[in-house]
């Protein structure tokens, strides 16, 4: 592991993700699962959100096209609230859903809407929604 890029990572997966939801990854690791998540805080959060071409808001738009298209909802959940620290609003969370839709297909996009939903409510944002 390459200790530098892991604790870069580290620093992002905490500012877009939360320092509650991170430490709850890691105190819920075990010996299996402690190597995903350091693959995953060095890797994904490291190696790539880390680079210079695409701002985070870009990445959290690109993360919540995919993951609907993926359908994976658990995930989802966590980069809505990612976005929203990187600075999206609910209206362009929405719209992203939205373009979703039409190349990934309703069912996604339905699936995606109910747990976007369920953070921004969580979290208070809806009430700013317009």
């Amino acid at each position: 592991m390459n200790e530098q890029v892991h604790d870069a990572g580290q620093a992002v997966r905490r500012e877009v993700l939360g320092d509650e939801h991170v430490d709850r990854s890691m105190e819920k690791s075990t010996a299996c699962s402690k190597p995903m998540q350091d693959l995953v805080t060095e890797y994904c959060w490291g190696t790539i959100w880390t680079r210079d071409h695409l701002d985070r808001r870009s990445r959290s738009i690109l993360n919540l096209g995919i993951l609907t298209a993926l359908n994976r909802g658990r995930e989802l959940k966590l980069h809505v609230r990612g976005a929203l620290h990187n600075g999206l609003s609910v209206e362009e969370i929405r719209e992203v859903l939205l373009q979703s839709a039409v190349y990934c297909g309703i069912p996604a996009a339905l699936d995606a809407f109910s747990a976007a939903e369920s953070v921004l409510e969580e979290m208070g944002a809806l009430d700013a929604a317009e």
